[in-house]
């Protein structure tokens, strides 16, 4: 500090010497001068603005790469690509002794778009001759393994699955699994659709081709090729016109994935920059596999689709391994004009511009003379139509979209690349499909056109572990809005009436399927003075009558007194042990149906008694993996005994003759006579709903059938929801129901007109399960004195003859 302070007091001193010197005169400067003089301070003042703005400029210049070069390796690294995830379907297991005929699978090839061939020689096609099939499997990367593609031989006898066996070398394989279906893809926010593939894995013809066509000194520049700039603008000058570019695979690539497609100086500017950077940062191999991935070869709808990988699925429905070379050609071929050149709207145009890269791989060595003539005269073979990337089963998609939300965030979804298994069985799907749509252009047909709006909704489920198979939200399964099956809540009617009596009988010591309730005209006050009166689908009453029967015939007036009697709190909490979320109301009509309920909320209650009283939540989702292969989640089967297994099977007893002798008895026609099913119909006032809900051995099924706008469809539960039922439980394959008797419960022989024990001996005689201690100990009077047989028949033609 202190010698600064010197300095400048020196300073101040010399100027203030100069200050008392006389100064010299000074001649006045001519005009010359004067001129000269200002000449030279503008040309100093010129250079220095000149070198001012050059430094400016560089200055600049270096700050603009600095952000570009920031820019670049902050997108281009890392997660490169927002990737969609991809949707599947259950992988078809096919095993030894499966109930699975020839017609079945070939069904399944078809959604999997196998072709038919004569020699199934390629990936993806199949041959069927009697009951044998020939398929060469594509395989899959599955969570725990891959499997391989492989020439398969299946045997089928009767129905069943006889034999598996490696075609190639004749060994007995006992499994084989198909890649799944794939039924929906969760696109990115801007839409873009790819399938990342490596470098290593793509066929080196491919990669000539390409940088024969498009880049052919791609390993020799810095991401600039000014000699191939040269030559183009040489051969547009010439032409008169635009037609050949001389933009590098890096430019492209810089071009496709940083900046938009406007043609201005800048842009190309911008283009060059980047393109530099980028081959000073990563490896000619890393910008080639971006490139492979990047790169626009085509639309559908309002999907883009970019990369090799996934346009190979698009045109061909092959791997890109499995590409031969006239395909590999033909995908290079799009580079130049993906509309243009598209070889399903135009093929004489995308079969010249194929035709020409093969005969540019054959001039430069890339493949022989004698390959390139035989490519070209092959058909170009695309699919002929695109897989589509819109689901086929968007009700399904939606469930499980709303699963994965519990467990994913929707950016996740969109961008990480997800590979998500579901528990969807396609063939499944398409039996339910056609039977709704079939059986409401049946009604339609029926009714008119007054009536042509009754929708429908079904969920079926697996009665082992609760995942769901089907799902349809309406009378277009195609269309991706309304759900019904999840999102519609309407009255359940009857439906609900199996809880109430699994209530009842949770307590033996006051309840069993022969207690007698009574039937007899009711009529409640309510809080606010209302009067509530049920009353009989019949509008007669019944008297005293069995709780089996009152189950079975589904009288509304005996349910509702015998609600009463256990309370309205006992019967709510049964529902929620079987798996109801929503809060139901507590007000006496809520034990008759007037609880508003999805076809899916249903589905979990009834899938609660199927099971025996062991609830597993309905769950979409098996598996979800990374982007990379490796496991992010499992969605094990949760079991939790949650109701008594004892009064589960009293109920699901009486379920069954619900459907031999109750509302439901039509089914005894429209089912085989070996296929056993138990089940509840159930209709609302105003036959505004038809419900059924029913099960098998293996299968649950829950359908719903009403109008949007809530006005009546003139259809019960055993008229409308019944018929579709029957015609999904006749479509799929599906196993008798056989319910497993706890040790707990046994069967006696009881007089169903006097509800007490019977003998051999008795006329008309049943039996009924009871839950231990709980049956009657009296014996029958069999009908000696209480009720003759002439009596029932004459109580049977008096029935008919008021009927």
């Amino acid at each position: 500090m202190c010698a600064i302070y010197e300095i400048s007091g020196l300073k101040v001193f010399r100027l203030f010497l100069m200050t008392k010197r006389k100064r010299p005169s000074r001649k006045r400067p001519t005009a010359r001068r004067r001129h000269k003089s200002k000449q030279s301070r503008f040309t100093r003042h010129w250079r220095l603005a000149t070198l001012m703005l050059l430094v400016g400029t560089v200055f600049l210049t270096l700050i603009y790469t600095l952000y570009l070069d920031i820019l670049i390796r902050q997108q281009f690294e890392g997660r490169r690509w927002a990737l969609p995830a991809r949707v599947f379907a259950r992988p078809l297991e096919i095993y030894g002794d499966k109930s699975l005929s020839a017609a079945a699978l070939v069904d399944e090839l078809k959604l999997l778009r196998y072709q038919r061939r004569r020699r199934a020689d390629e990936p993806g096609e199949y041959f069927r001759k009697g009951n044998t099939v020939i398929l060469h499997t594509r395989g899959f990367p599955f969570w725990d393994g891959d499997e391989p593609q492989r020439l398969i031989r299946i045997v089928f006898r009767e129905g069943r699955v006889s034999g598996i066996y490696d075609k190639s070398s004749g060994e007995d394989l006992g499994l084989l699994r198909l890649e799944p279906v794939a039924i929906a893809s969760i696109y990115p926010r801007h839409n873009e659709d790819r399938m990342l593939v490596q470098l290593a894995d793509v066929p080196p013809l491919l990669v000539a081709a390409l940088l024969t066509v498009e880049d052919r000194n791609y390993f020799s520049h810095n991401g600039l090729d000014v000699m191939a700039v040269a030559r183009a603008l040489l051969i547009n000058l010439k032409a008169g016109r635009t037609v050949q570019g001389g933009s590098t695979l890096t430019q492209q690539l810089v071009k496709n994935f940083f900046l938009s497609n406007e043609r201005t100086l800048w842009r190309k500017l911008n283009e060059a920059i980047m393109a530099w950077l980028l081959e000073w940062h990563f490896s000619k191999e890393e910008i080639l596999e971006a490139y492979l991935n990047e790169v626009y070869l085509g639309q559908d709808g309002g999907r883009a689709i970019h990369g090799f990988g996934l346009a190979s699925q698009f045109y061909f429905e092959r791997r890109l391994s499995d590409l031969k070379s006239e395909q590999m050609a033909a995908l290079v071929a799009l580079i130049k004009g993906p509309s243009y050149y598209d070889p399903r709207r135009h093929p004489q145009r995308a079969r010249a511009r194929r035709d020409l890269v093969l005969g540019l791989l054959a001039e430069h060595g890339g493949m022989s003379l004698a390959e390139a003539n035989r490519a070209k005269s092959v058909p170009l073979a695309v699919s002929a139509k695109a897989p589509s990337g819109v689901s086929p089963f968007p009700a399904f998609v939606q469930l499980v979209r709303e699963q994965l939300k519990r467990d994913y965030r929707e950016e996740d979804l969109r961008a990480e690349g997800l590979v998500i298994f579901t528990t969807l069985d396609p063939m499944v799907q398409v039996d339910v499909e056609r039977a709704i749509t079939r059986r409401l252009a049946r009604l339609d047909k029926h009714q008119g056109t007054a009536r042509q709006k009754v929708q429908g909704a079904i969920v079926v489920t697996s009665v082992e572990n609760g995942e769901v198979l089907a799902l349809v939200g309406g009378r277009d399964p195609r269309y991706a809005g309304y759900n019904r099956a999840v999102d519609a809540r309407r009255p359940i009617g009857s439906l609900i009436k199996p809880v109430v009596y699994l209530t009842a009988l949770s307590q033996p010591r006051e309840y069993s399927l022969t207690t007698r309730v009574d039937d007899a005209p009711l009529s409640l006050r309510l809080s606010e003075g209302k009067v509530w009166s049920p009353q009989n689908y019949d509008h007669k009453n019944h008297g005293q009558v069995l709780l089996r029967d009152a189950l079975v015939q589904s009288y509304n007036v005996s349910t509702a007194r015998l609600g009463l009697a256990i309370g309205l709190d006992a019967v709510t909490d049964n529902l929620y042990r079987l798996g109801l979320s929503r809060n139901v109301p507590h007000y006496p009509s809520m034990l008759l149906g007037a609880v508003e309920l999805s076809p899916l909320e249903v589905s979990q209650i009834y899938q609660t008694l199927a099971a025996g009283g062991y609830r597993a939540p309905l769950k979409a989702i098996r598996e979800v993996m990374n982007r990379q292969g490796l496991p992010l989640r499992r969605y094990p089967l949760k079991l939790e005994r949650t109701v008594d297994p004892a009064a589960v099977y009293l109920v699901n007893s009486a379920m069954y003759e619900v459907t031999r002798q109750g509302t439901a008895k039509s089914l005894k026609a429209l089912l085989p006579e070996e296929l056993k099913v138990a089940g509840k119909t159930g209709t609302t006032n105003g036959l505004r709903d038809s419900w059924f809900a029913g099960f098998s051995g293996e299968h649950l099924v829950v359908v719903w059938m009403g109008r949007d706008d809530n006005r009546s469809t003139g259809l019960t539960g055993s008229t409308g929801a019944l018929p579709v039922w029957a015609d999904i439980m006749n479509s799929i394959s599906t196993s008798p129901l056989n319910m497993v008797q706890p040790p707990e419960v046994e069967w006696m022989l009881i007089d169903p007109v006097s509800g007490l024990i019977a003998d051999e001996g008795c006329s008309g005689a049943e039996w009924f399960p009871f839950i231990k201690d709980s049956a009657p100990t009296d014996p029958a009077p069999c009908g000696k004195e209480v009720y003759t047989g002439v009596d029932r028949a004459v109580d049977w033609f008096s029935e008919l003859f008021e009927q």
